[in-house]
């Protein structure tokens, strides 16, 4: 091995990266019948935005992973169908031409109300590096399924690594979120040790 091959794959890393993220991109997740659409930047500022096609019986948010948002407000607004967003232990519907925004640091989860396919921009409030945050999940639904359950929920292992990479963009609702940084610091240790690795890495400076 040469000295610069390190390098060589580096830049071809970051290049095969920087074309998983960029517009106009569909990603499927089979297990909870949810759809991703990426058309925006990667890393624009402002309001970032996304939109989600859930199915009929799709959920959304980590197959109904009940969490919160600790730094970023998160909105959601639906363009056909209706939306169920539970918040707070509360349910909220939503329908065409509605929004709804939970505020940040408020446990919630998200599922399609109607028996048709639901559609609905979500968007940020810092944006932080949410759009990157959710490809992860998106893309290794495909790449790694068997990281996932049958249920489609992402394994411990998983989730301790995006949450430590991408720590103070979501964590789960109930445990206290210093015990649930360090519990995950140290469970991302073992992720990578086990061979977890994130097709999208965040960037060295968040654009906020």
């Amino acid at each position: 091995m040469t000295e610069s091959d390190p390098a060589r794959r580096q830049v071809a890393s970051a290049e095969l990266e920087m074309r998983m993220i960029g517009r106009d991109t569909v990603i499927k997740n089979t297990f909870n019948n949810e759809t991703f659409v990426f058309s925006g930047a990667p890393d624009e500022s402002g309001h970032l935005g996304f939109d989600v096609v859930l199915g009929e019986g799709g959920t959304g948010g980590g197959n109904a992973l009940i969490h919160v948002h600790p730094l970023a407000d998160e909105t959601f607004a639906v363009s056909s169908g209706r939306l169920k967003v539970i918040m707070a232990g509360k349910e909220h519907f939503v329908g065409a031409g509605e929004t709804i925004t939970v505020p940040r640091g408020t446990p919630h989860y998200f599922a399609n109300a109607s028996a048709e396919a639901m559609k609905a921009t979500v968007s940020f409030f810092p944006p932080q590096q949410h759009l990157r945050f959710f490809r992860n999940f998106a893309m290794l639904t495909q790449q790694r399924p068997q990281w996932f359950s049958a249920k489609g929920d992402p394994k411990l292992l998983l989730i301790a690594l995006v949450l430590d990479v991408y720590h103070d963009h979501l964590y789960l609702a109930g445990p206290p979120i210093w015990l649930q940084k360090t519990a995950f610091a140290i469970l991302a240790r073992a992720a990578r040790w086990r061979g977890y690795a994130l097709p999208v890495s965040p960037c060295t400076s968040d654009p906020n």
